[in-house]
């Protein structure tokens, strides 16, 4: 699957898990996500890509008392089947729900991967 993915754990800040195979994803994030600052929830797109936001569909909160968000930048034909937040929700989080339940609660971020 091919995406950007950022978020934040339990413990450590917000980092990119998956860099989608590009050496500076932070680039290619700001600009899908410029524009929409700390909305909650967005799907948008941007040219061949879409930014996707939502909170954690089991409620983590960081060690801060705050809902953990994920961001992803999705491309490729993934993004071509997204219309909405809740399509994004459903064709994406299945694929990452399973590696972030083994990395929120590590007190150092694991490395992003492609």
């Amino acid at each position: 699957m091919s995406l950007i993915w950022a978020t934040r754990g339990r413990t450590w800040g917000f980092r990119f898990l998956r860099d989608g195979g590009y050496k500076d994803p932070l680039r290619v994030y700001d600009d899908v996500f410029s524009g929409v600052a700390d909305e909650l929830e967005v799907w948008r797109r941007v040219a061949e890509k879409g930014a996707l936001r939502f909170p954690d569909p089991l409620g983590r909160q960081d060690r801060a008392g705050r809902i953990i968000p994920h961001d992803f930048v999705v491309f490729g034909s993934l993004a071509d089947k997204v219309d909405s937040i809740e399509d994004a929700r459903r064709l994406i989080w299945p694929q990452v729900a399973d590696e972030f339940a083994r990395v929120w609660e590590l007190p150092q971020p694991p490395s992003a991967s492609k």
